[in-house]
């Protein structure tokens, strides 16, 4: 028990000395971190992962992501025992180490191996004292791996942007578009950007609407289905005549009030499916509060692509449109 504590204690002493390098003589290099976006390696004894312990981390960490019409987990994760924890493992851009200590701790650092990355340390005195943290934390947890994929995702966009200025001119904003993105449909006020994919097409939609207040979680709720829904209809038509996308009425989607570029928006996750034809798929939607223009500004991503995992393409649209800038 004790070497592992010990083990958390010389990191974060190391940690700490490695920052002061940083501030102080900028002399501190580290190696590129690697891995793919949505993986986590978690560095745990055996016995630890093989028991309660892993459950733990399995079910907060590997639970089905929110809003995909099939179980994809949020992270996969691999397993890594301490002793094997040294050399290119140490390299990967998420990761968790669980283990028993002294006393209970919980950390979140970055840029402890190699970067860019980010390490959560978990200390607990009994496995319920582990346990408990990793449960009690776990949407810090998945937030703090999330954001750097964000950055990841949109550092990898950026290599190669498409270079059109009509949402900045039309909407005022400002997406890290790649270059694989076409315009589908463009006009003044709404526009909708595909991709093709190898498994179907990822599609971006972007609109404004008169500026409004809700009172309450279930009539923003009521609001976007009933938009996305009539927006469906007049603009994006199936592939069959008559057909057009709206919300699957079986399932009510995920609503998440939050923060994009300094303004409150409400984040909708769930199924859409064309009416009139055999089509579905995952969403994300984010219904901007932009009072500064007297607007709301609608954002949404879904994705086609039949019988393929969507866990990463939708991943890839929420970075895209988690990026906006109001300009």
């Amino acid at each position: 028990m004790k070497k592992y504590f010990l083990f958390f204690a010389v990191t974060a002493f190391i940690l700490s000395c490695d920052k002061k390098t940083d501030k102080n003589s900028n002399l501190k290099i580290l190696p590129d971190s690697n891995g793919r976006i949505s993986t986590l390696n978690v560095v745990v004894d055996n016995n630890l992962w093989e028991g309660a312990v892993g459950n733990a981390i399995r079910d907060s960490l590997a639970k089905p992501t929110e809003g995909l019409p099939q179980d994809e987990p949020v992270f996969n994760i691999s397993h890594l025992p301490p002793k094997t924890f040294s050399g290119f493992t140490t390299k990967g851009r998420n990761i968790l180490i669980a283990q028993l200590g002294d006393e209970n701790q919980f950390s979140m650092q970055e840029n402890v191996y190699a970067k860019p990355q980010k390490v959560v340390f978990v200390v607990g005195k009994t496995e319920s004292d582990l346990i408990h943290l990793i449960r009690q934390n776990s949407d810090k947890i998945i937030d703090n791996f999330k954001s750097g994929d964000v950055i990841e995702t949109i550092r990898r966009i950026n290599k190669s942007l498409l270079s059109d200025k009509s949402l900045k001119d039309s909407l005022g904003i400002y997406l890290p578009l790649p270059t694989a993105y076409r315009y589908a449909t463009k006009t003044k006020s709404f526009f909708w950007i595909r991709k093709t994919i190898q498994e179907g097409h990822m599609n971006i939609v972007t609109y404004e609407l008169p500026y409004r207040d809700f009172s309450n979680e279930q009539d923003v709720l009521n609001f976007v289905i009933k938009t996305r829904d009539s927006i469906g209809k007049e603009r994006i038509p199936g592939p069959t005549d008559g057909s057009y996308l709206i919300t699957e009425e079986a399932y009510s989607p995920f609503i998440n009030k939050d923060m994009l570029d300094g303004r409150t928006c409400w984040e909708t996750k769930g199924t859409w499916e064309v009416k009139g034809d055999f089509m579905a798929g995952p969403y994300v939607s984010y219904l901007i509060d932009d009072k500064t223009n007297k607007r709301l500004l609608v954002l949404e991503g879904f994705v086609f692509a039949p019988s393929a995992l969507k866990r990463d393409n939708v991943f890839e649209l929420e970075s895209i449109l988690r990026s906006v800038k109001f300009l």
